[in-house]
């Protein structure tokens, strides 16, 4: 294929249903195709910081990610080069010494709560989504998944919800709702909008192909 890769980025509050979503693109187009990059796994390395400082470090915020190295790594894969993809351990609270080889593919989906707030990850994005979901709906399934997946009490996860996940959602992540070329209510569960996404971009990979 020539040009560059279609860059999708998915955006949303926290569970949400933005990986849901993401995961329904893949299956759709083939994985051959396309490449998930989630933005978790560049939350910033405090391998440096005692294990109760991580706990204190406000993981909503977009000073936790490490943008810059995310930045590089997509901008690498738009050039069809491979990256190697950091490992976030979130027992550990920090990230992993491990890494993920991530061959470049024709569909790039960049998936997090914060991939629309920063201007020059949008500017290498040639569809933006935002995927809105009820916070009732969102923090039953974050107590979900940060208990049975993450190792978190529910103590933990309410306290972390109440005192830090939700003021920073109305600060930063649902102010970014305005850059987005589509809103997904209902996340994964809004089959309508998956197909009219998966259509876009088969159209768009297709235009490419003759270019």
């Amino acid at each position: 294929m020539q040009g560059k890769p279609v860059v999708i980025g998915v955006a949303g509050g926290s569970s949400s249903g933005k990986t849901t979503v993401a995961k329904a693109i893949c299956e759709r187009l083939g994985h051959q195709s396309i490449v998930l990059i989630e933005q978790d796994a560049y939350y910033k390395d405090q391998s440096q910081l005692p294990f109760e400082e991580r706990l204190k470090v406000n993981y909503d915020h977009p000073l936790a990610f490490d943008t810059e190295l995310l930045i590089e790594h997509l901008q690498k894969l738009i050039r069809y080069e491979p990256i190697d993809m950091p490992v976030y351990d979130y027992k550990a609270y920090t990230r992993s010494t491990a890494t993920i080889r991530v061959e470049p593919r024709d569909v790039i989906i960049l998936e997090g709560i914060l991939v629309l707030e920063d201007e020059r990850l949008r500017k290498l994005m040639d569809i933006k989504l935002f995927v809105d979901a009820d916070p009732d709906i969102r923090i039953i399934r974050r107590l979900q998944r940060d208990i049975l997946e993450r190792g978190r009490s529910m103590e933990s996860v309410i306290r972390q919800y109440l005192e830090v996940v939700r003021p920073m959602h109305n600060q930063f992540i649902e102010p970014t709702k305005r850059y987005a070329d589509i809103i997904i209510p209902e996340g994964g569960k809004n089959a309508v909008a998956i197909d009219l996404m998966v259509t876009k971009i088969r159209s768009i990979l297709e235009k490419k192909s003759f270019l």
